[in-house]
């Protein structure tokens, strides 16, 4: 010790380095406990159906055909477009259900499953039936997978019976998947009224699909999905970063999502039209 520092000096910085150490202390404890604060707000505040986060895409959609499929008329005449493994069939089991698909992706080989049973294969475009045969046209999550899809929408009204319906879904915002046949970003409801009317279709319905908070919880999610690709990058946070983005996050933000609905960054829309009947006079 340098003999010409007085006690008092000594003193005086020791006392200094131990308020700096609890300050630190008091500053790490303060942030610990509010880390800790909100992760116990979130599990108090987060849904408590997790499935409902997880499926709300195609759970809702899958709800929203089986709604619709309810209301068509039995023997009705239904044409399946895109149908791939026809996951709807059953609901169309008192119509007269037909399938159609261009049946070239490969990936249904796989974990996806198998094609089902396709009556039709052919180009969405050209599809071999003559006019107005069919009673309600049902495609799902099929326009954003094909080059032309203006063209595809006039040829599906183009089978529709008069006073026929169709159920249109496609996603407005989604991640590149069967590739390569993924062509476009997704559909808002300005280009289905815009295309359905012009094609001589009254627009029935449009709904989005939960809102932004539902769709930010779906990406956090992905965040549990794609782990494996990115786990070495969290040190010894990761199983916490687990929790807090494929967990509490995701159930928090989607009953966010049922009190407040921002529609323009739903997932997508949910479509019903008719065809217009036949005036009189027109033939």
């Amino acid at each position: 010790m340098n003999q010409n520092i007085s006690p008092l000096a000594v003193a005086s910085r020791l006392t200094r380095r131990i308020a700096n150490g609890l300050m630190r202390w008091v500053q790490n404890v303060s942030s610990w406990l509010s880390v800790q604060d909100l992760h116990n707000y979130l599990h108090k505040q987060a849904a408590d159906d997790s499935g409902d986060v997880y499926r709300f895409n195609a759970g809702f959609r899958d709800k929203w055909v089986a709604d619709r499929a309810k209301s068509v008329e039995p023997g009705s005449r239904v044409l399946d477009i895109g149908a791939g493994t026809a996951p709807y069939k059953e609901l169309f089991a008192h119509c007269k259900y037909e399938t159609q698909d261009f049946a070239q992706y490969e990936g249904y080989k796989g974990a996806e499953g198998q094609y089902a049973k396709i009556d039709h294969v052919s180009d969405i475009t050209a599809i071999p039936v003559p006019d107005e045969s069919f009673d309600v046209i049902l495609c799902t999550e099929v326009l954003e997978h094909v080059p032309y899809p203006i063209e595809s929408l006039k040829e599906m009204i183009r089978i529709t019976k008069r006073g026929g319906r169709l159920f249109i879904t496609a996603p407005l915002g989604s991640g590149l998947h069967q590739e390569p046949y993924h062509f476009y970003g997704g559909y808002t409801d300005h280009w289905y009224r815009k295309f359905l009317t012009e094609f001589g279709c009254d627009v029935v319905s449009i709904e989005p699909n939960h809102g932004f908070f539902a769709h930010l919880a779906q990406e956090c999610v992905r965040f549990e999905s794609t782990y494996d690709q990115h786990k070495n990058l969290h040190e010894r946070h990761g199983k916490q970063l687990l929790n807090l983005m494929g967990n509490l996050l995701p159930r928090y933000l989607y009953k966010i999502d049922k009190a407040i609905l921002i529609r323009e960054f739903t997932v997508g829309f949910h479509v019903e039209a008719r065809c217009r009947p036949v005036q009189s006079g027109q033939s």
